[in-house]
């Protein structure tokens, strides 16, 4: 797939509740546009691991079990920021989670240069969001996919793909938990929501349709939002 040219380096903010495919449209925009996906744990992980002095001092926070401050993140994101692959664009993930996270991360931006192209927010029908999570689950064998309703087996309990018999769960996928983890995006995310649509950034697409649709549609998002 070839590279779009943009005008501009970017940084995208991508916005969306547990399953609703953040990851997998983050990794196509990464190809088509050559951003870096940028998430906290990943950041914090290569920090301590670089032994930077933003990474050493999580690593202090970390061993003492206490929550990684909002400044030490963003000096780790500052660091990150200056890497050569980060030219072209970046794609945060998972950051921010708050309007104050929001605000740090604007006044870094200012000090580089740079500003927030989009904050994309990938919208979903709770209640199906609820079947789609609750309904999947995988061969312990090889780790193949399957779903109550959408993808399931030919022969009952028997992989498709290694011919393995024992199906697992994960224990937080049921129709209870999921509704609650839905909840509780809602009610962390609305304030940002409200806080990019403020600065005139946020753009929704609906995430409820196919891979390729809702690529086609966040490509047409980020190509406006960067020219």
């Amino acid at each position: 797939m070839n590279m779009a040219v943009l005008t501009r380096p970017a940084v995208l903010i991508l916005l969306g509740p547990p399953g609703a495919g953040k990851g997998t449209q983050a990794r196509m925009l990464e190809e088509k546009f050559g951003f870096v996906q940028l998430s906290t744990g990943d950041l914090l992980r290569q920090a301590v691991a670089a032994g930077t002095p933003a990474g050493l001092a999580a690593k202090a926070v970390m061993e003492a079990g206490q929550l990684v401050s909002d400044e030490i993140v963003i000096n780790i994101l500052r660091d990150r920021l200056t890497e050569a692959d980060c030219t072209k664009g970046v794609i945060l993930d998972g950051f921010p989670r708050t309007t104050v996270q929001a605000e740090a991360l604007d006044d870094l931006l200012a000090e580089t240069g740079q500003k927030i192209n989009a904050a994309i927010s990938l919208e979903v029908d709770d209640a199906a969001m609820v079947d789609r999570i609750s309904g999947r689950y995988t061969c312990g064998g090889c780790g193949e996919g399957y779903h109550d309703s959408f993808k399931q087996p030919a022969e009952a309990d028997r992989c498709d793909k290694c011919g393995g018999t024992e199906m697992t769960r994960r224990a937080d996928d049921n129709a209870e938990t999921v509704a609650s983890r839905l909840e509780a995006y809602h009610a962390q995310t609305a304030p940002l929501i409200s806080y990019y649509s403020g600065k005139d950034v946020l753009k929704t697409t609906n995430a409820m349709g196919e891979i390729t649709d809702i690529a086609q549609d966040m490509a047409a998002i980020v190509t406006e939002a960067t020219s």
